[in-house]
């Protein structure tokens, strides 16, 4: 199942200025907030998933510790 990666208008727009700022500062370029807009799509529906589904992997490790843990108390 694939799901859409939404963000709130205001994360968005800072995300967007944030790239300008990197193409200015890194590459001294200056690019549109379309080119921006552009990337940041590009960035959510490419590279998101994979980030998504490292951190889904990092909370499942997180939980079965704790599940672990619980089961160390269990008295016999």
């Amino acid at each position: 199942m694939k799901t859409k990666i939404t963000l709130e208008k205001q994360v968005r727009q800072n995300l967007i200025e944030e790239i300008r700022r990197y193409f200015w500062k890194e590459r001294d370029e200056e690019i549109s907030n379309l080119a921006a807009e552009i990337m940041l799509d590009f960035i959510i529906n490419t590279i998101g998933p994979h980030i998504y589904n490292v951190a889904i992997s990092d909370a499942v490790a997180f939980m079965n510790e704790k599940v672990d843990d619980l089961f160390a108390l269990e008295k016999y």
